[in-house]
């Protein structure tokens, strides 16, 4: 740490302090505020700064950070010159503390104007001010007049020196900088108790001060000007297009930088003056950024803002370019990465870090890698992304296709197209292809997914970063996110998630809670688009937290239930229009479905949530894991028991803590979940009834897998932890933290993932990747692969996509309806002939063709509208290309590295 830096331990209770007041009494409670006079300023009331935030005066981790010279005006930066006017004041010496003086009498008022060629505007306003603080000097006292010349050409400078009034001052640049750099040595110049800020053509009248200065009161920290608090009024109006570029760009700064605040760039701002002038000698901006970045460090330090509405008129001759709110949004940029620590910065590089290592086997070249314990699905989902860039880039309906299961066709909405990423990933799917489209994506999401997770635990468990960052890598990384990685990018990207648990907690304190419902109501639809089980697996697990959580804090979840009624039906009212059409297109379109069907084997054995995973680097044990689980991408328990005594240990010990309570409490209660409507005891025959019969049958559960409810318990371990951890961090005893350090590690070491197994992929045959199949398919016809592609098989899909979507394929492998019930099936509706060809290519022998399955062929192929044919190389081939030619009646022909049956001769 610098030895400029000075560490000084908090006040006690009731006792002496040392430096300037922090938050002050808001206007209302001011006895200076003449209720009847003006509107009542919003008052920006900051909660206690965060420990990422060591500014001047801020409470920091219970120290407070001060800096020597904090109490007096700092001088400019070295590479400023300033020059002094004739008869300016004497220069700056640094030493003034509670005001200057001017002849012997303290200056109480010091109004700071940037002036860039501003000869013609600066001389009237000048009067104007002069007048007006020559007239109320019993209110404000001995009062000064700073002109922040920077760098004009004109006769700005000179039009400043002619006044023979010694009161008005003039700083000059040598060089144009821009507004915040005029203002930065305007502000550093001034030796007044406050401190007034207004632009050079006084847009804001200078009788507006006396609104300012009550809000202000004896001894408040900021009272700024507003067109849009409530009470402001707008004289002469900008053009249109600038007045909605300034509400776009008050909406921006509010999101990202001083919340709460409604208008930060109107030019007319008081501030107590020690205070402005420690703010604005650590601001650092040069341009039009410099309003947010003063608000950002009073909120930073605690200081009060109160937003006074004004009477603003615009005036012709604005210094305001189309460029500078290019240039605005930019600074706004640099602030935010300032506000960045490294440590943060440093958690989303090992985050990408580890996704990248994770995918190292297909990452490198996508287009001829493939992931063999995706089983099908990877084909599955580079189709997904194929279609939907196709459908954006020739405006079709991104939600049905009929590329698959022709002529029945998808509904896209009813599978998981992931069309809140897909859709935006169009470009790149169109230009590099839908392999390195899903494989950018899925890294990028997964490390989104492990960055958003570190974020609410900062902001909502622990400001301890590396507690943080362990909890968040078991929440992004942990055994049933890695094998979901193998197939599933729903599963994986989740970076949305935290974000609605947060916008939910905040909807609980009830501070702005109809914003939080519009934001939670627009996270939630997003998320629909993104993936819905998902969603409802984070429902679950909230509705857990949220009941246990209430039972530990009766008190707590009485006050959040109020907003939290209020918000909920907002969040409702914003979400619901974004999907209803989608959602009835999903579940009422063509080939929507009811429920579907997954088999009695999909939920967790006991077993499985204390074993390893097979991807396990140290510990992993594939036999065991698969006879656990359905497939590779299906092992949604295999925390390992290591872990699990951890986490009951943490429990146990941390168990005064509402938050431990709560966590451990959905942690439990999803495993359970996760154990399905029934249960087997490991090592005996005793079937017991579990808590998911309770749902299994549900509207929306009955088609939820089960076992996947057991990664609600990967956030919930990674925030158990990171409590632990940061209280671990806090012991004094070293033999403590080694023990507890050791546990961790001894927990955590058997779930480190190895990068999931990638190998060559087969190459696409000529026929497909050459443009041979055109020779054999007309318009409204498919081409139809033998056996028909399902889900065990769907390679043709990857044909497809590498042919551009150039022809339409019957069957596929997709979620539809079959039966009368419409039932949610895995693929296309069978169809005789496609259930011969299919159990000829599992090894059945090859049937005897007679004519009645060889009308029935005719059928099925008129059904599908077959212009041809395809058998590439394959187990089985043989039968297959036997069976195939005693159904057409005719040979088939060598071709692009395929076998070709053309029906049109026969037609």
């Amino acid at each position: 740490m610098s030895e400029d830096v000075a560490w000084t331990a908090p006040r006690p209770p009731g006792g002496p302090r040392s430096e300037p007041p922090a938050a002050q009494p808001s206007a209302a409670q001011s006895p200076d505020v003449d209720r009847a006079a003006a509107p009542q300023p919003h008052v920006d009331q900051p909660d206690a700064p965060p420990s990422d935030a060591p500014v001047s005066g801020a409470a920091v981790d219970g120290y407070r950070l001060t800096l020597p010279g904090a109490d007096r005006p700092a001088a400019p930066p070295s590479d400023a010159p300033v020059t002094a006017a004739p008869l300016a004041a004497p220069p700056l010496d640094g030493g003034l503390v509670d005001g200057g003086s001017l002849d012997g009498a303290p200056v109480g008022l010091s109004v700071v104007v940037p002036a860039y060629n501003e000869e013609d505007r600066l001389g009237p306003t000048l009067d104007a001010v002069t007048a007006y603080l020559g007239a109320h000097e019993a209110r404000f006292g001995a009062w000064e007049v700073v002109v922040a010349d920077d760098g004009s050409t004109d006769a700005t400078g000179a039009l400043v020196a002619a006044r023979r009034d010694p009161r008005i001052r003039l700083v000059a640049a040598a060089r144009n900088r821009g507004k915040g750099h005029a203002l930065r040595l305007g502000v550093a110049a001034s030796r007044g108790r406050r401190v007034l800020v207004t632009d050079a053509d006084l847009a804001a009248p200078i009788e507006e001060l006396e609104r300012l200065d009550a809000a202000l009161g004896a001894d408040g920290a900021a009272a700024i000007g507003s067109r849009s608090a409530p009470g402001a009024t707008i004289g002469r109006r900008q053009h249109r297009v600038r007045e909605l570029l300034s509400r776009a760009g008050n909406l921006l700064i509010r999101r990202v930088a001083v919340p709460g605040i409604r208008d930060t760039q109107c030019g007319f701002k008081l501030f107590e003056g020690d205070r402005a002038r420690a703010a604005f000698a650590a601001s650092r901006l040069n341009g039009w950024g410099i309003d947010v970045e003063v608000l950002q460090h009073f909120r930073r330090a605690g200081w009060s803002v109160a937003e006074v509405p004004v009477h603003w008129s615009h005036q012709s001759g604005s210094k305001v370019g189309p460029l500078d709110y290019g240039r605005m949004l930019g600074e706004l940029a640099r602030l935010k990465a300032r506000a960045v620590r490294p440590a943060d910065l440093l958690a989303a590089l090992a985050f990408l870090t580890m996704a990248a290592v994770l995918y190292s086997g297909r990452l490198l070249d996508p287009g001829h890698r493939y992931l063999p314990d995706s089983m099908q699905d990877q084909n599955q989902w580079e189709w997904f992304f194929a279609v939907v860039a196709d459908s954006a880039a020739h405006l079709r309906n991104p939600l049905f296709t009929y590329l698959q299961n022709f002529p029945d066709g998808v509904n896209l909405m009813a599978n998981t197209a992931l069309l809140g990423l897909s859709v935006p990933f169009a470009p790149v799917t169109l230009a590099f292809g839908p392999a390195v489209s899903l494989s950018v994506c899925m890294a990028l999401g997964l490390a989104a997914t492990g960055a958003a997770w570190y974020w609410l635990a900062v902001r909502r468990v622990t400001a301890h970063r590396g507690a943080a960052f362990t909890g968040a890598a078991l929440a992004a990384f942990a055994p049933p996110m890695v094998s979901h990685a193998n197939a599933h990018p729903n599963f994986v990207i989740l970076f949305v998630i935290p974000l609605i648990v947060d916008r939910a907690l905040r909807l609980c304190e009830g501070r702005r809670v109809r914003r939080d419902g519009v934001v939670l109501g627009l996270l939630t639809a997003y998320q629909v688009f993104l993936g819905e089980e998902p969603l409802l697996l984070a429902a679950l697990g909230m509705t857990l937290f949220t009941g246990a959580y209430a039972l530990a804090r009766p008190a707590a979840a009485r006050t959040a239930w109020r907003p939290l009624l209020k918000g909920l039906p907002i969040a409702a009212a914003v979400c619901l229009p974004l999907v209803a059409f989608p959602l009835y297109w999903q579940f009422a379109g063509p080939q929507s479905y009811t429920s579907v069907l997954h088999g009695d084997s999909v939920a967790n054995s006991p077993l499985a949530l204390l074993s390893f995973a097979e991807r396990s680097l140290f510990a992993g044990d594939a036999a065991r894991a698969n006879l656990l689980s359905p497939n590779p991408t299906e092992q949604n328990a295999f925390y390992g028991w290591p872990l699990v005594l951890l986490a009951f240990g943490i429990a146990v010990r941390l168990w005064e803590r509402p938050l431990v309570k709560a966590l451990a409490a959905t942690a439990a209660g999803a495993a359970v979940l996760s154990l399905g409507p029934r249960f087997r005891l490991p090592g005996t025959d005793r079937v017991y009834p579990g808590p998911w019969a309770l749902l299994a049958h549900r509207p929306l559960f009955e088609s939820v897998i089960e076992g996947r409810v057991a990664m609600i318990c990967a956030p919930a371990l990674g925030m158990l932890l990171a409590v632990a951890l940061a209280r671990l961090a806090r012991t004094r005893r070293v033999r403590t933290l080694y023990a507890g350090l050791l546990a961790v590690a001894l927990a955590l070491l058997p779930l480190v993932p190895a990068p999931l197994k990638a190998v060559d992929r087969v190459p696409v045959p000529a026929f497909f990747a050459d443009g041979l199949w055109k020779r054999h398919v007309r318009a409204g016809e498919s081409l139809t692969p033998v056996p028909l592609p399902d889900p065990g098989a769907a390679e043709a899909l990857h044909w497809q996509t590498a042919a551009r979507l150039g022809f339409k394929l019957p069957g596929g492998y997709f979620n539809g309806p079959w039966g009368p019930d419409r039932t949610g099936v895995y693929g296309a509706a069978p169809r005789p002939t496609s259930d011969l060809l299919r159990a000829v290519r599992y090894g059945g022998p090859v049937p005897a063709v007679d004519a009645r399955r060889r009308a029935q062929a005719r059928r099925d192929f008129a059904y599908w509208r077959t212009g041809a044919l395809v058998l590439a190389p394959q187990p089985n081939d043989g039968a297959l290309r036997r069976t195939v030619t005693a159904l057409t009646g005719r040979p088939g022909m060598w071709t692009g590295g395929v076998w070709v049956w053309d029906l049109h001769k026969r037609r």
